[in-house]
This record gives C-alpha cells, structure tokens and sequence, in this order.
C-alpha cells in the first residue's frame, strides 16, 4: 500500500485545491474516485490485465504536482513546431495537463464543433460535460482511472454536433514541460453525435530532460453513423513513463479507426476498451512499437462485441532490439446475441535480438454461434536467407536489417487513410530504425 499512501495524502491535504482550480463537473467525481482508489490500491501482477506491468512500481517516486496551477513559461508555437509536411491542421496544444488558449489556430472550424478546455467548458456548457464525463471511464473498476480522476484538473474537450463534418484534420500536441520531476494528469473527452466526423492527430513529446509521470483517460462517444479517425503518437524520451486509457463506445453504423504508434518512450501501458453498442458498427484498431535499450511498451485491448453484425480489426506489430521488455494482450469478446459477428485479431512480432522480450497473449471469447472470428500471434527474429539474399546483392549488412525491419513495420503504417501523414510516419520509423532522432522535422529542439 506504500505507493498509494503519498497519493491518499495528498489528496486529503489539497482537495480544496483541485477544487478551486478546476470545474464543478470534474469536481463533483473526486470524491467517488478517492474511494474507489482507496478500496482498489494500485494493481499488483497478479491482476489479469496488468501481469507484464509493475504499477506499484511506477507510481512510487515521488513527483510534483502543479495542483496550485502555476504558470509554467512556455510558448510552444515558438519552441515546438510538429507540422506533418503537406498535411494541413488545426493546430492545438496541451502543455502537460492544461490547455494552451493564449494562441489558437486562425482557421476557424465549422459552426458548433468545440475545441477547448475541458475545464473552461464544463463552465461554459455543461450540458455536454456532464452528459458524457466520466460516464465510461468508471473508476469502480480501475485504479489509475480512479487516480487520474480525482486528481486531473483540466483537459481536452472535442465535440462534433449532429451531422458536422471536419474535413481539416485537428492535430493536438501534447508538450511535456517542467524544471523539476513531474505528474501529469491529463483528461481527453471526444464526442461525436449522430451523422458527425472528425481526424484527430495526438503527439506526445517531452521538451525537458526530467523524469515525467503522465496518467491520461480518454473517452470517446462515437454516435450513429458518426465516423472517427484517431491517431496517437508517442515521441517522448526514456525518462517518460505514460499511463493512458481509452474508454470508447460506438453507435449503429458507426465506424472508428484507432492507430497507436510508440516511437520513443521509457515506459508505457496504453489500455483500449472498446464497446461495440448498435448494430453494424465497425472498429480498426492498429498499433506500432519500435522499442529498444531497456524501454517497456505495454498494450492492453478490450473489443466488446454487444451488438449484432458488427465487425473489427485489430493488428499490433512490435520491433524490439537490445533489452527492449514488452507485451501484447488482446481481448476480443463476442456477447450471447451478437450474431453475425466479423472479427480478425493479429498481433507480430520481429525481435532483433537474443534479449529483447515479448510476452503475448491474444484472446478469443465467444457466445454467440453465427460468427467468423480469427486471431493469432506470431514471434520471430529477422530471416537468414532474406538478410543472405539482400545481401548478395551488396546491400550493407545493417542497412539490410533496417530494411527488413521497415518491411515488416509497414502493415501497420499502410492502415493510416491520410497520405501525407502515413508519407511522414515512414519517414519518422525510417529514422528510428537508422538510430537517429524521431522528432518532428522543424522542431527547435533538434538544433
């Protein structure tokens, strides 16, 4: 219980605090969430979907705390520019757990749709706020979910009315900031009502060279006949450790795309658990891991198939090298009436090395008997005879490796329907394998 402890005093010490800083409706689950983090404690190894994650672990070191809202200098139009190259966005900026309003794109976005704080609009208009907050993150069930709950102040709010189509791709960075070690807790809330649409682009990276702890929970409200296209991409640095869940539910004729691509981090567990609630809805859920030196990547999916006719896809593909220590779990779960059925799961592996770890668990559950559901994993090492036959060609033996390990990576990169975007992620994992720099082209940082 000694890692939860320094949470539970702070907590009691600052509840006035979160309070004042932050919105009624965040505020009116603080004390819910405490309780629950109180009964559940951080999970050991021994709970099914955090046996490859050490929590209690993690949580430990004792970070700050910007609870009092502390204006931290920076300007991240100035010091970062994350422009994808002939992609246009509307772009927008998290600085660590606080919406960055002092500067805002000059494109406006169509009439109705929100880009916002959370804070600033669960004031402004509550009626969306406390309809959808909180309503599927359920702290009951979730200690860290319960830990970012009674603890975030602030956040991103995405709402799309009915019928509203973004055609501009909405690119939301999300910048690392702090002189000393530091907590995060971030809060993502995205809605999309009937016939609604939007592309959202997140990019996680870390200006300082300090130790970061970030606990991010996402929710996302996919209407009926609403599409949502939602691409993550970590670029931090190894001293960053990142706990992020997404919460998701999907309406009838729905469809959402989900891709998840870690480039560069220390250690991170992004949990996905996706309801699949009216007929016909349609998921892609997609992720890319290139990991190495000691760095931890841990993937965890929850695909609930509640309604009938609905179909998913789901494709993870790791490249580990050096001591990288990761794991895959995969749940797909087909309810008692959710007839017709379509599922495929895929998860593969490449480790470029002797010590390099992948632990793997793809899973299958089904109560319903009019299906077609498939899933499998697959674990190997890069092939003799293609590294002996590029080779004979006069191909240098590492550039052949990264070859082959660009090869096998692409799959997943090929998935992503933004030309521009997928040209840039090529480009970034080209980079990554040559064992340069994945930061943004353009970013001051890099000089």
């Amino acid at each position: 219980m000694s890692s939860e402890l320094q949470y539970i005093e702070i907590f009691d010490e600052a509840r006035q605090m979160l309070d004042r800083h932050s919105a009624p409706a965040l505020n009116a689950l603080r004390d819910e969430a405490f309780e629950d983090f109180k009964r559940l404690g951080f999970p050991t190894q021994k709970v099914e979907r955090y046996k490859y994650t050490d929590v209690p672990a993690a949580f430990e070191p004792n970070y700050g705390l910007n609870l009092n809202r502390l204006n931290i200098p920076v300007n991240p139009y100035e010091v970062f520019k994350c422009d994808v190259p002939n992609l246009s966005t509307s772009l927008y900026f998290m600085v660590n757990d606080q919406f960055y309003d002092k500067k805002l794109p000059t494109v406006s976005l169509p009439e109705g749709v929100v880009v916002d704080s959370l804070r600033k609009m669960a004031v402004e208009r509550p009626d969306i706020v406390e309809k959808y907050y909180g309503k599927l993150a359920r702290t009951s069930k979730d200690a860290v979910t319960a830990l970012n709950t009674m603890l975030c102040q602030d956040g991103l709010l995405v709402y799309v009315p009915k019928n509203v189509i973004v055609e501009r791709t909405v690119q939301i960075v999300n910048v690392l900031r702090s002189d000393v070690d530091l907590m995060v807790n971030r809060r993502v809330l995205v809605v999309l009502e009937e016939g609604a649409s939007i592309r959202l682009l997140f990019c996680d990276h870390a200006i300082d060279d300090c130790k970061f702890l970030t606990t991010q929970v996402v929710e996302t409200y996919v209407g009926e006949n609403a599409h949502l296209e939602m691409y993550d991409l970590e670029e931090t640095h190894t001293k960053n450790t990142r706990f992020s869940n997404t919460y998701a539910e999907q309406q009838t004729y729905s469809t959402s795309v989900i891709d998840s691509i870690t480039l560069h981090n220390g250690m991170t567990r992004n949990r996905i658990d996706l309801s699949l609630c009216g007929e016909y809805a349609e998921v892609t859920l997609n992720g890319l891991v290139v990991a190495d030196k000691e760095q931890r990547v841990d993937n965890n999916t929850l695909i609930d198939h509640r309604a009938s006719n609905c179909q998913s896809n789901e494709l993870y593909k790791y490249v580990l090298d050096d001591k990288a220590n990761c794991a895959f779990a995969g749940r797909v779960l087909v309810r008692e009436g959710a007839q017709k059925t379509v599922s495929q799961e895929t998860n593969a592996n490449l480790l470029g090395g002797t010590d390099a770890r992948i632990y793997t668990q793809p899973m299958l559950e089904i109560y319903a008997d009019d299906v077609k559901c498939s899933h499998g994993s697959t674990v190997g090492q890069l092939g003799e005879q293609a590294m002996f036959y590029m080779r004979q060609r006069g191909i240098p033996y590492e550039e052949a490796r990264m070859l082959l390990k660009f090869a096998f990576a692409s799959d997943v990169l090929q998935t992503i329907h933004m030309d521009a975007l997928r040209d840039r992620l090529n480009y970034l994992v080209d980079k990554r394998f040559r064992g340069e720099l994945s930061k943004c082209e353009g970013c001051k940082l890099c000089k």
